[in-house]
Protein backbone atom coordinates (compact mmCIF):
# COMPACT_ATOMS: atom_id res chain seq x y z
CA UNK A 1 0.00 0.00 0.00
CA UNK A 2 1.25 3.50 -0.81
CA UNK A 3 1.75 6.14 1.86
CA UNK A 4 0.52 9.65 1.15
CA UNK A 5 1.31 12.75 3.18
CA UNK A 6 -1.04 15.70 2.84
CA UNK A 7 -0.57 19.11 4.43
CA UNK A 8 -3.91 20.62 5.42
CA UNK A 9 -4.57 24.14 6.66
CA UNK A 10 -4.67 24.44 10.47
CA UNK A 11 -8.10 26.07 10.27
CA UNK A 12 -9.55 22.93 8.69
CA UNK A 13 -11.28 21.04 11.50
CA UNK A 14 -10.65 17.55 10.14
CA UNK A 15 -9.16 14.57 11.96
CA UNK A 16 -7.30 11.71 10.29
CA UNK A 17 -10.28 9.33 10.36
CA UNK A 18 -12.58 11.88 8.74
CA UNK A 19 -10.00 12.71 6.06
CA UNK A 20 -9.54 9.02 5.26
CA UNK A 21 -13.31 8.50 5.06
CA UNK A 22 -13.73 11.43 2.68
CA UNK A 23 -10.87 10.32 0.45
CA UNK A 24 -11.85 6.65 0.41
CA UNK A 25 -15.50 7.51 -0.23
CA UNK A 26 -14.60 9.61 -3.25
CA UNK A 27 -12.32 6.90 -4.59
CA UNK A 28 -15.08 4.31 -4.13
CA UNK A 29 -17.74 6.45 -5.82
CA UNK A 30 -15.43 7.06 -8.78
CA UNK A 31 -14.79 3.33 -9.11
CA UNK A 32 -11.08 3.62 -8.34
CA UNK A 33 -11.24 1.25 -5.36
CA UNK A 34 -13.55 -1.53 -4.19
CA UNK A 35 -15.59 -1.29 -1.03
CA UNK A 36 -13.08 -3.54 0.73
CA UNK A 37 -10.17 -1.40 -0.42
CA UNK A 38 -11.95 1.74 0.76
CA UNK A 39 -12.40 0.18 4.20
CA UNK A 40 -8.74 -0.83 4.23
CA UNK A 41 -7.70 2.79 3.54
CA UNK A 42 -9.58 3.87 6.65
CA UNK A 43 -8.33 0.90 8.67
CA UNK A 44 -11.72 -0.57 9.59
CA UNK A 45 -13.68 -3.65 8.59
CA UNK A 46 -15.77 -3.69 5.43
CA UNK A 47 -18.91 -4.07 7.53
CA UNK A 48 -18.05 -1.08 9.73
CA UNK A 49 -17.25 0.97 6.64
CA UNK A 50 -20.61 0.13 5.08
CA UNK A 51 -22.39 1.08 8.29
CA UNK A 52 -20.85 4.55 8.58
CA UNK A 53 -20.27 5.68 5.00
CA UNK A 54 -23.74 7.26 4.80
CA UNK A 55 -22.79 9.68 7.57
CA UNK A 56 -20.17 11.05 5.20
CA UNK A 57 -22.60 11.42 2.29
CA UNK A 58 -21.59 8.29 0.38
CA UNK A 59 -23.84 5.53 -0.86
CA UNK A 60 -22.99 1.87 -0.69
CA UNK A 61 -24.64 1.51 -4.10
CA UNK A 62 -22.03 2.48 -6.63
CA UNK A 63 -24.51 2.50 -9.51
CA UNK A 64 -25.32 5.34 -11.81
CA UNK A 65 -28.98 6.05 -12.52
CA UNK A 66 -28.44 4.84 -16.08
CA UNK A 67 -26.96 1.53 -14.92
CA UNK A 68 -29.84 0.98 -12.52
CA UNK A 69 -32.46 1.77 -15.17
CA UNK A 70 -30.73 -0.63 -17.58
CA UNK A 71 -30.67 -3.42 -15.01
CA UNK A 72 -34.37 -2.92 -14.22
CA UNK A 73 -35.25 -2.96 -17.91
CA UNK A 74 -33.30 -6.18 -18.50
CA UNK A 75 -34.86 -7.81 -15.42
CA UNK A 76 -38.37 -6.92 -16.57
CA UNK A 77 -37.76 -8.47 -19.99
CA UNK A 78 -37.52 -11.91 -18.39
Amino acid sequence: MKTLTINLPDMLDLDEFEAKMLLSGQLYEKGKVTLGQAAQIVGISKRAYMEIMGRFGFSIFNYSVEDLEHDIKVALEY
